[in-house]
């Protein structure tokens, strides 16, 4: 991986986040500061695709004033068209630009409609995701319409792609969604993934990937927020190979998210139909495709009660659905997308995909937690976790975990998984962003991926009093325990015994010495799951001696002395 994107444009691209965002300067009043984003984010959109059509705006006008109404009848031939003259799967045939809108301040909201409408039908479905219409009523009626156009059009809020990559112009978005949803008093992480965790599952995905030479490659991320984690995918996999079309695909729920992800995918020349909204958990768009590749950051620790009657109906349906091996507890539906993510891999997909701690434990034998995780690892589809030091997300400081899942590990990975324990692989941040306080520097990427592509176990990476990670390699069965019933007279009780422990031998050793006449009854017997990754690292830590301890109470005690005869001295 080349020199990290975030220390090479951080600076700049934060910089010129904020020049946007301060246009909430001239919001103030009017506006609440938890709704600048409902202006700042679609103007920041139409902007964008303002710059990058500009220097085409002739063409597509003369295009425009060349057709008959036959020709414009005839919808797909005409967007084509128009698409060609602007260079852009999108176009815009109205007379206005921002600089002619300013010519004219008295008729502002006419002029800045008509310009609105003359974009093509996918530019009007982007900006029907921000209710746009309704925020222009109130930017007029408080007499900032005007105002905020001169702003975005000055030097500063420039945009176009000739001074603005795809990838600098994603920064800007991910920093503004930050912004926005901060400001909101919104969980940010919702929608905000850091570029240094990305860059970590994007090289774990390609780590020892088996790429084409020629042809496409596709990717899918089920929870896609601005789509930042596609971009970072299309971006790593054409550093590996040029030559590849890098085919991305994406959904997501929430509007604003959505609307840029599909305004980015329209800029960079992908194809904007594959950009998607809708709720992945009840509203699949996505029924009956299949990736090479799957990365995501689905919502935590989130009810799936809105979700609820489809996911019933679809795990009803058995193997035919999304959710045949169980369902979680209702509180917490992150292994739903999990399930939804291993359903659309190709046989030979991969999929990187965030988590907390639940999914590793939660749930006895039987559960529906433990059932997904059962299904996962008798597939052996479960490759390796990374779990990651705490504060690495802007919304929660707790540990979380990289899932990577595989539906075709090579040979010498078959039946094993591999945790890594990389929560010592960080260095702090000077400044903290929410409570992200901790980054996964390059030095940090390196180890992580190093120790995944070495499958070692039990082997550091690094300097273990510093920055290091710790690798281990287990079988599938480890995992795996059987939940047995033991009943007599006087008990009733439950053991697990490991998977691999007899499960008579264990009962004559750990049950008969203490009840002569129980027996297991075999008809309940169930088979669970669990990855206990904090127990499989734990490093015993000696308490300290007991003569030492006495010591430092000695010496504080001497202290406190000393300090009193001071004082009562002074006093007397």
């Amino acid at each position: 991986m080349p020199q990290d994107k975030i220390s090479v444009v951080g600076t700049n691209i934060a910089e010129k986040a904020a020049m946007i965002w301060n246009v909430a300067d001239m919001l103030r009043g009017p506006f609440k500061p938890h709704e600048y984003g409902l202006v700042i984010l679609p103007m920041t959109v139409v902007k964008r695709f303002h710059d990058c059509l500009l220097p085409t705006w002739q063409n597509v006008q003369d295009t425009y004033e060349k057709t008959n109404e036959k020709i414009r009848e005839n919808v797909k031939f005409f967007e084509v068209l128009l698409s060609r003259a602007s260079g852009y799967r999108f176009y815009n045939i109205s007379k206005f630009t921002f600089k002619k809108l300013l010519d004219d301040p008295e008729n502002i909201e006419a002029n800045f409609r008509d310009y609105l409408a003359g974009f093509s039908s996918n530019v009007q479905d982007v900006l029907s995701k921000f209710d746009f219409d309704n925020v222009i009523k109130r930017m007029v009626d408080s007499n900032t319409l005007y105002l905020t156009i001169k702003e975005f059009n000055s030097p500063k809020g420039y945009l176009g792609a000739d001074k603005i990559s795809a990838v600098d112009c994603g920064y800007i978005f991910e920093d503004l969604v930050r912004r926005f949803s901060e400001s909101f008093g919104e969980e940010a992480g919702a929608h905000f993934t850091s570029r240094d965790i990305i860059y970590l599952m994007t090289d774990l995905l390609l780590s020892g990937a088996n790429l084409p030479d020629e042809g496409s490659v596709t990717v899918y991320d089920m929870t896609m927020g601005t789509s930042q984690m596609l971009s970072c995918m299309e971006e790593r996999i054409n550093e590996i190979n040029p030559a590849l079309s890098v085919l991305c695909f994406g959904q997501e729920f929430n509007p604003s998210t959505f609307a840029i992800a599909k305004a980015d995918m329209m800029i960079r020349g992908g194809n904007p139909d594959n950009m998607r909204f809708g709720d992945t958990l009840s509203d699949d768009q996505f029924s009956g495709y299949t990736f090479r590749f799957c990365i995501s950051n689905p919502p935590f620790g989130i009810d799936w009660k809105r979700e609820q009657k489809a996911v019933e109906a679809e795990h009803k349906r058995g193997e035919l659905g999304r959710f045949a091996p169980g369902l979680p507890k209702i509180s917490d539906g992150q292994q739903l997308f999990v399930l939804n993510g291993l359903s659309k891999l190709e046989p030979t997909g991969k999929m990187a995909i965030i988590q907390n701690g639940s999914p590793l434990f939660s749930g006895d034998a039987g559960s529906g937690s433990s059932e997904i995780r059962r299904y996962i690892l008798e597939n052996d589809w479960l490759d390796a976790i990374v779990q990651l030091s705490t504060d690495q997300f802007m919304n929660t400081g707790i540990s979380t975990y990289i899932w990577i899942c595989s539906k075709d590990k090579p040979a010498h990975r078959a039946g094993k998984v591999q945790l890594i324990d990389a929560s010592h692989c960080y260095e702090p941040r000077r400044k903290s962003i929410g409570t992200k306080r901790n980054d996964i520097t390059d030095l940090c990427r390196s180890l992580i991926v190093q120790a995944y592509a070495d499958f070692k176990h039990d082997t550091i990476y690094g300097d273990k009093g510093g920055v290091y990670c710790h690798s281990k390699i287990f079988s599938t069965e480890d995992f795996g325990y059987y939940k047995i019933f033991v009943e007599s007279p006087n008990l009733r009780d439950s053991e697990n015994v490991p998977m691999t422990d007899d499960i008579e031998e264990y009962f004559r050793r750990e049950v008969l010495p203490y009840a002569p006449d129980a027996r297991i009854n075999h008809k309940k017997t169930k088979v669970g799951y669990e990855i206990p990754m904090t127990r499989y690292f734990y490093e015993y830590q000696p308490p300290e001696p007991v003569e030492d301890i006495l010591s430092r109470i000695t010496a504080l005690e001497a202290d406190i002395s000393d300090g009193l005869q001071v004082l009562f001295h002074k006093g007397a």
